[in-house]
């Protein structure tokens, strides 16, 4: 049976974000709390040495005149100093308003508007242009404080000259951020976060104390990360995956080695050796595919090797999960196989992992299983801004693939009206920023936050997620089709796959889009005869599209024959954060594509 948690503690909470942090350092002064990147090495701060930043800092935004609840932005990819960024403001009695650095320079002027925020962490130049460049539909904002910019010595200044002035305003008010923090109240404004919404204005979610507080209390009862563990945190921070890790850090007491850069992740890991991260599925699916393909290039025995390999621990794993024994030869074989190649691939990641968070979208179950065959384990996590991300999570010791988990102790789910989700608990928003018809219209009268999200639940609480209800489409033969369980089928099959966006609604029959990872196609080209050819050309090749069209009947014959793939076609292209199609966690804005693509699309059913 599950272990069941005892949810006594919701009643004992901290009451803030700015509680926990202090109580953090005084109980951990010495121990390490941050890593970060400098120049080729790692810099080293302790809790202490965190602390003392953060309330020079939020210090120094009191001296500048911030009052309880007035919002702060952050317009900064994932690095340190939005993290010390962050803990001031709360610190200080503010909250947050998070901007992702992709965010242009008109929704970023909205998102900073909209909020009425009146200082901004500003991460470099290009973030600073942005916020000269429509200085005037920002009335309430009063300074920006940079973090690499330069300075004007007036409107903008520096993170070293915010904290001299926190230092000067401690020497006349010592103890003052103890005194502040003392006073914010549970239910007051932490932060908003403005949701990357597919079509119209990005709605700004208003996240309280008590929710951050409560998601991090709730991972530490779980009892599954300690002072122990290391974290290798690159998620956006905008993201309010990214944020609960950080509540999730104070609760537990672990260190994070924190760098933002997407590309660099699997080298950090192999740097850093960390014992857990949380990710989105598009990075596991980029290693997997990556691994593959390098196999397959190796070619001859080795290749041989892998497969049986592979082969093996799949066969092991599920006589695991059926609880029956493991044969002595399997057993002898899977340990062989572990010293040849899983202990290789687990090595690729540090060779610490005890596992994996995945959240932000939907991991394929084949992939899942793949990385657990290897001694990886990938936890599957469910939850939305709306409720500070977390809302439901598999436990390392009942990791049920093809579920997302169960509630997090003191958390409710429900399944309600046409299937949909639904979640109630103190980690739920307080609403939409200036929205009351939008926030009745995803919190009941009962507190029940409606997710548009359709789910399952089984005998024992785990959630199955099988759909977003909007993304579900029905065919003109009245056959509904779920895109995203297509989707990552698809992505387990091809290894060089980047995206694949299924279309058809109110159609006879349908589609898909297609892109391609650059990476993987480099290497292809490689293999190929092409090495060299940019990748426009790689993808536009008739051998590329054979290549794609093989496994595109591989994908069809695995489905129902009214959701196969009847045409599609390979864009020369792969989507970006930075063309506004994917988010900044890396999921599809399908609505977005639909709309630039429309051309394309209707070709496909002339």
């Amino acid at each position: 049976m599950p272990i069941q948690h005892d949810t006594s503690f919701v009643d004992n909470l901290k009451p803030n974000v700015a509680v926990l942090f202090l109580d953090r350092v005084a109980k951990s002064p010495s121990s390490e709390a941050f890593r970060y990147p400098k120049g080729e090495a790692w810099e080293s701060v302790t809790w202490q040495q965190a602390g003392d930043r953060v309330e020079a800092l939020a210090a120094g935004l009191l001296s500048l005149g911030l009052e309880p609840e007035q919002r702060v932005g952050i317009v900064s990819g994932t690095r340190y100093e939005w993290i010390l960024a962050d803990l001031a403001v709360m610190c200080a009695a503010g909250a947050t308003t998070t901007v992702y650095p992709t965010t242009n320079a008109e929704d970023t002027a909205y998102i900073l508007s909209d909020s009425e925020s009146h200082f901004v962490f500003a991460e470099d130049d290009e973030q600073v242009a942005k916020l000269r460049e429509r200085k005037a539909e920002l009335p309430h904002l009063v300074k920006v404080i940079t973090f690499d910019g330069a300075t004007d010595g007036d409107w903008v200044i520096s993170l070293d000259q915010l904290a001299e002035l926190g230092t000067a305003y401690l020497a006349e008010h010592p103890g003052v951020i103890a005194e502040k923090a003392a006073a914010i109240a549970p239910d007051q404004l932490a932060t908003l976060i403005y949701t990357s919404g597919t079509t119209g204005r990005p709605k700004g979610v208003r996240l309280q104390h008590r929710s951050w507080v409560f998601e991090g209390e709730a991972i530490r009862v779980l009892d599954i990360l300690d002072e122990n563990d290391l974290q290798f945190l690159w998620l956006p921070l905008a993201h309010s995956f990214g944020k609960v890790l950080l509540s999730t850090q104070l609760a537990c007491g672990f260190a994070s080695a924190v760098d933002g850069r997407v590309e660099k992740i699997v080298d950090n890991c192999a740097t850093v050796k960390p014992t857990f991260m949380g990710a989105a599925p598009r990075i596991f699916e980029k290693a997997y595919s990556r691994i593959q393909t390098m196999q397959a290039a190796e070619g001859g025995a080795k290749e041989k090797i892998f497969h049986k390999a592979f082969e093996t621990g799949l066969k092991v794993e599920a006589l695991k999960r059926e609880g029956k024994s493991v044969p002595l030869t399997l057993k002898l074989q899977h340990g062989l196989f572990d010293k040849l190649v899983f202990s290789k691939v687990r090595e690729r990641f540090g060779g610490r992992v005890r596992f994996f968070i995945s959240g932000a979208a939907a991991l394929n179950s084949e992939i899942a299983e793949w990385f657990n065959a290897a001694g990886i384990v990938i936890l599957e996590g469910y939850g939305m801004t709306e409720n500070s991300a977390g809302a439901t999570v598999n436990r390392p010791g009942d990791n049920r693939i093809g579920t997302v988990g169960k509630a997090l102790p003191g958390a409710e789910v429900k399944i309600g009206d046409g299937d949909e989700v639904l979640l109630r608990g103190p980690h739920v928003m307080d609403g939409y920023h200036n929205l009351p018809e939008e926030t009745a219209r995803a919190l009941d009268a009962d507190g029940w936050l409606h997710t548009g999200d359709k789910g399952s639940l089984d005998a024992d609480g785990y959630l199955t997620i099988t759909g977003r209800i909007k993304e579900l489409f029905k065919t003109s033969g009245g056959k509904y089709i779920a895109p995203p369980a297509i989707e990552s089928k698809f992505k387990a099959i091809c290894p060089y796959a980047s995206q694949f966006m299924v279309f058809g609604n109110e159609r006879n029959y349908v589609v898909a889009l297609v892109t391609l990872d650059p990476d993987a196609m480099a290497g292809w080209a490689a293999e190929n005869g092409m090495e060299g050819a940019s990748y426009t050309e790689i993808v536009q090749s008739a051998q590329v599209r054979e290549m794609v069209a093989g496994y595109v009947e591989e994908l069809n014959a695995k489905l129902n024959r009214w959701e196969t793939i009847k045409k599609w076609e390979l864009l020369d292209h792969d989507l970006t954060v930075e063309s506004g199609e994917l988010t900044p966690s890396m999921k599809v804005k399908r609505n977005v594509v639909e709309d630039n693509y429309h051309d394309t699309i209707e070709k496909l059913y002339a």
